[in-house]
């Protein structure tokens, strides 16, 4: 029982991970109607600025997020602002989701160029401490993780709900000319959308760069599994990438201990399959219709 209770721990852990990498796209593309696919270079680009916060200015990497927030914000609304926004009037979504192709590929070559193909990691600085709580065992970091991706998703609910900027962000992803119609700067929505989202992947990159190891391929296997759990959850939903995510972790947990650890990302692409043909709207979805892919 206390093995089965260990790999049930460990999965809501690893969804926990997968959860703070993924409320930032979802959030993008629930407002913005793009799927960012350089989500992972961003998450790359902030690992690379904790290594640099902690390595270069002696910073634990907690206080790391002082810096790499604000900066992942500004390259999240940069990127909306001179890439995304020119391509939006174009009416081909399709064309919007290249450029963000793109943007990942110059990002992984930047890091190629700048940092090499060496791998770097950061101090831990305690946070691969061992917990004991109960009949499980996991590590510190793994439980702040997990503690900042609810109060993450909670925050945002919170603030998309209860402040004006926060609905008026509702209103744009509801309806873009009525939200124009009301006074709403729509683009600068957009743009700050974009940084919102972008600066949620800064935090992951400051609570994920200790445990991982940094390199420019970094993001590559955290976005897919963050595409698996958004579509899961319903792309746009905080709350469901939330729910997705766990339920991600804990598969692909008791499939690595009980079938096999070669067949984890089987199972996990495989529920990722089943969905898109099932439910393609996910958990908490709603099912989009063409008309509101593009703004």
């Amino acid at each position: 029982m206390d093995v089965f209770l260990q790999v049930l721990a460990n999965g809501v852990m690893l969804g926990g991970l997968f959860a703070i990498v993924s409320v930032g796209l979802t959030l993008i593309f629930g407002i913005v109607k793009v799927v960012n696919f350089a989500h992972g270079e961003f998450l790359m680009v902030g690992m690379y600025l904790t290594y640099l916060a902690v390595t270069g200015l002696g910073l634990h990497p907690f206080a790391a997020v002082i810096l790499v927030v604000p900066i992942l914000f500004l390259l999240g609304a940069l990127t909306q602002r001179f890439l995304i926004q020119p391509l939006l009037a174009a009416g081909d979504h399709h064309i919007q989701i290249f450029a963000t192709v793109g943007l990942s590929t110059v990002l992984i070559n930047l890091a190629l160029l700048v940092f090499g193909a060496d791998i770097a990691n950061t101090p831990p600085s305690g946070l691969r401490q061992p917990l004991q709580i109960g009949p499980v065992r996991m590590l510190l970091g793994q439980v702040v993780i997990l503690g900042a991706a609810i109060v993450l998703v909670a925050g945002l609910q919170t603030f998309l709900a209860r402040t004006r900027t926060g609905r008026a962000i509702r209103a744009v992803a509801q309806n873009r000319a009525a939200a124009e119609l009301m006074g709403i700067d729509v683009n600068r929505i957009y743009a700050l959308t974009f940084g919102i989202g972008a600066a949620c992947v800064g935090v992951a990159a400051v609570l994920i760069a200790p445990l991982y190891p940094t390199s420019p391929n970094s993001g590559t296997y955290f976005v897919l599994i963050a595409f698996v759990v958004v579509v899961l959850g319903g792309l746009g939903s905080i709350r469901g990438a939330l729910v997705g995510a766990i339920l991600i972790g804990l598969i692909d947990s008791v499939t690595g201990f009980y079938v096999g650890a070669d067949m984890r990302e089987v199972a996990v692409f495989g529920v990722f399959l089943a969905i898109l043909i099932l439910k393609p709207s996910g958990l908490f979805g709603r099912q989009l219709r063409l008309s509101h892919v593009s703004p």
